[in-house]
């Protein structure tokens, strides 16, 4: 296992406010002219990026849970090596919107794939890295549900799952976070973003030791 400790990853369910929270840090971030870099999964490079064009066209609605993972390790894969270690190496801060997890999650208990299988995937397209903290800002999926409505868009490829697939993913996401309890950092999302804005800058700040700076 490979970490950093400038490297950490949002996780939660779609309309979690994942996106929401890592773009009100950047606002902090420039205020104190810190650089800090955004990748996103799947995407961050013009490989994932093309591959995530698949992933999430709803006209792809009969692709295959073996065909879905390898996918999205495939752009994981070129993220990491092409820009996540590098940037880590040079010692940037880098935010993950999603990284490995979302894949046991969602491929791996989700798809109802072998998770044996789904974590040695995972190790080898990352090549053991692992994120430093993840947030994991959950809601419940009826939350959810009510977001995209007000969202008023369409829905690609995952979000057109049903809400048992939604459970079935958020109690996922809380195994793994009592897997793995020294590395998530459990946030109740359906608080005001104000309120999950401060809760997420006090613990960044005590992570990246940011007081003293």
């Amino acid at each position: 296992m490979k970490q950093y400790e400038r490297f950490i990853s949002f996780e939660g369910i779609d309309f979690s406010g994942k996106t929401t929270q890592i773009n009100r840090l950047l606002s902090r971030f420039r205020e104190r002219k810190i650089e800090v870099h955004v990748l996103r999964e799947p995407g961050g490079t013009v490989i994932s990026e093309n591959i995530r064009r698949l992933l999430l066209d709803p006209t792809y609605h009969m692709m295959h849970p073996r065909t879905e993972i390898l996918l999205y390790s495939a752009a994981r894969a070129q993220l990491v090596h092409e820009k996540l270690i590098p940037l880590l190496e040079e010692d940037h801060y880098v935010i993950a919107d999603r990284f490995y997890d979302s894949t046991t999650a969602y491929q791996g208990y989700g798809r109802q794939l072998d998770i044996e299988f789904v974590n040695q995937l995972n190790r080898f397209a990352t090549s053991g890295l692992t994120p430093y903290k993840t947030f994991f800002i959950d809601i419940s999926p009826e939350e959810a549900y009510r977001r995209h409505r007000g969202a008023g868009r369409g829905k690609d490829r995952l979000e057109n799952e049903k809400i048992t697939f939604y459970h079935t993913i958020r109690e996922a996401y809380h195994r793994l976070a009592e897997q793995c309890p020294e590395r998530f950092i459990l946030i109740n999302g359906e608080q005001s973003e104000e309120t999950v804005s401060e809760i997420i800058w006090e613990h960044i700040e005590s992570i990246w030791n940011l007081k003293k700076q």
